[in-house]
């Protein structure tokens, strides 16, 4: 086991806050492929462009908005449902069961949660396919936030109310460190698992990152559990 470091202290720490995509599953599923291939059909289709205008746009939305749904809501209208009903209908055998992620989400002391810009639909299936779902306690989808995404601090606001957290005892796991920047402001601990996520370094700001990991299962291995013994 490696060594960690504590930079700022965890032991009070009882609601573990986790983003859904390329967090509890590697970027190298490559299962967003499959979401971001379904993004550019839905825009092509939507806005009746070719593909590379259609990628052109989905990113623009996703780096100016939080999401490209966001962007499609506010500039064309677009039934927020109907997109993610859409987007995330995709194959999940890309996923596989993790028992080491399992056994180092089963150590935490207190509640697991789910913080994602996806629908609750999608994360169940995910939490499913990687043999966890049962050790969640509760998630705040897109639906929670009345579609606003992270990072606006809206959305935030909606997930503490919703899970019933309180920041300063709350922990955030996140692959986009701009998403952790809300979360460090509200008092929470926060980690960036800079694990090759595209744009995960958008808007990197150190400051606001008392973790950096590169592998889930790797962090959860190293946190001194339970508390005071190694």
């Amino acid at each position: 086991m490696r060594p960690v470091t504590m930079t700022v202290p965890i032991d009070h720490i009882d609601n573990w806050i986790f983003d859904l995509d390329n967090t509890l599953y590697p970027p190298s599923a490559k299962l967003f492929d499959l979401i971001d291939a379904r993004m550019g059909a839905f825009i092509m289709r939507l806005l009746d462009v070719d593909a590379v205008e259609a990628r052109r746009v989905q990113k623009q939305y996703f780096h100016d908005h939080g999401t490209t749904m966001a962007g499609l809501m506010r500039h064309h209208g677009v039934d927020p449902e109907t997109f993610l009903i859409d987007v995330h209908d995709i194959a999940l055998d890309r996923l596989s069961i993790d028992a080491r992620l399992r056994a180092g989400l089963e150590r935490l002391p207190g509640r697991r949660l789910v913080f994602t810009n996806a629908d609750a639909d999608y994360a169940a299936r995910v939490l499913a396919a990687r043999g966890i779902a049962d050790l969640f306690d509760g998630i705040c989808d897109i639906r929670v936030t009345r579609y606003t995404p992270k990072p606006d601090p809206e959305a935030y606001s909606a997930m503490i109310a919703h899970l019933g957290v309180d920041p300063a005892r709350s922990l955030f796991v996140e692959d986009m460190a701009r998403n952790l920047t809300p979360a460090k402001a509200l008092g929470m601990t926060t980690v960036w698992l800079d694990n090759g996520s595209e744009s995960g370094h958008r808007d990197h700001l150190p400051g606001h990152v008392d973790f950096h990991a590169t592998d889930i299962a790797d962090w959860l291995d190293d946190l001194p559990l339970p508390w005071g013994l190694s």
